[in-house]
């Protein structure tokens, strides 16, 4: 249990990161009226973290959006597929699961001891975009992580 100053520390970060979250939305037009946002989730701390901020942000912005939680299984070994579903439905959600292998492309492509960052990402980005046409995804919302930082970045 959280208590005294470690709580007013977690509660002025939460309003900085929403403070921040909104006014970067509001002044690079990032989400409109009737916009349909999709969260990506990892199961990562930074993308929880982004679809929380904007749960709280719909609920006090000045235009109606909706938020559908996606999480792409690239069925890497050891991934506990029963979290996310459970946690975007506490939420109250829509919650899909997006299932491409990328992982055992990658394992084959890339050479052992080479870095398989760059074609993971272009093969999940793919299959991210290719959810969002085929759904009527006006925006994706992915949750970054650097130097402790939260980063969100819209495309």
């Amino acid at each position: 249990m959280v208590k005294g100053k470690e709580q007013y520390s977690i509660n002025k970060l939460q309003k900085r990161l929403q403070r921040n979250t909104g006014r970067a939305i509001s002044d690079f037009n990032m989400i409109s009226e009737g916009d349909r946002v999709m969260v990506c989730l990892s199961g990562g701390k930074d993308s929880f973290t982004l679809l929380d901020i904007l749960i709280k942000l719909q609920k006090r912005a000045p235009v109606s959006f909706k938020l559908v939680a996606v999480n792409l299984d690239q069925k890497q070994p050891g991934f506990p597929e029963q979290v996310l579903p459970a946690y975007a439905g506490d939420l109250g959600i829509p919650f899909h699961v997006i299932e491409q292998d990328t992982y055992s492309v990658v394992k084959r492509v890339v050479p052992d001891g080479k870095t398989t960052c760059g074609l993971c990402s272009r093969l999940r980005r793919g299959a991210l975009y290719r959810f969002a046409r085929e759904n009527d995804i006006s925006r994706i919302a992915l949750g970054h992580h650097r130097d402790d930082l939260i980063e969100t970045l819209f495309l």
